[in-house]
């Protein structure tokens, strides 16, 4: 009778120990609640321009899907969601995030005479630091060829060069990788905007 008595105590205590866990970490799970509420969309598209690997285009669905990414465009050679890898990397993000099949140069253009701020992200120096640049929304972000890049005619439209600090001996990421880079740096800096930033 004794061990029973024991667990049941034991179990009293582990419960408030819980409880006292929960009101203590209650205001950051209300302030992601807030957060999610306030944020039905973040005004952000993604343009892949010639990203060739299915998988990262998979990726880069997960990570839209994750942020509430506008809309992502797809275009030249990048692979479509019918795509057997496409589907398999996004794992049904790629049946909630709005996708359009396009033609790059026409769509850069389209979306700059909208108003809407063009920015791409590239490895050069002469880009302006991800982290001291202030966008302005709505924006879209391009990526560009894994290897290549974005090509020259792209480059010449965008309203913004962006590019993500490299302090290792690499000078690049994996476009995927870069994407989530980018688009949470982007979420953090629409919060902030939003005054729910920390």
């Amino acid at each position: 009778m004794k061990i029973a008595t024991w667990n049941v105590n034991g179990i009293r205590a582990r419960q408030a120990e819980l409880q006292d866990w929960l009101e203590r970490e209650q205001p950051d799970v209300m302030c992601l609640q807030e957060i999610k509420a306030s944020i039905a969309q973040l005004p952000v598209s993604v343009v892949l321009v010639n990203v060739r690997s299915a998988y990262n285009v998979g990726a880069f669905f997960r990570t839209a899907d994750a942020v509430r990414c506008e809309h992502l465009y797809l275009a030249g050679i990048s692979p479509l969601p019918t795509h057997p890898a496409v589907a398999k990397t996004a794992l049904g993000a790629e049946t909630r995030v709005p996708w359009t099949a396009t033609d790059a140069v026409s769509l850069v253009d389209r979306l700059i005479e909208a108003g809407v701020r063009v920015a791409a992200i590239e490895t050069s120096v002469v880009a302006e630091d991800l982290f001291d640049w202030s966008p302005s929304f709505p924006v879209s972000i391009l990526f560009g060829h894994e290897v290549d890049g974005l090509a020259p005619e792209i480059l010449e439209r965008a309203t913004d060069r962006v590019r993500i600090p490299m302090l290792g001996y690499k000078q690049s990421l994996n476009v995927a990788t870069a994407g989530g880079v980018v688009l949470y740096e982007l979420l953090r800096k629409y919060r902030a905007s939003l005054h729910f930033g920390r």
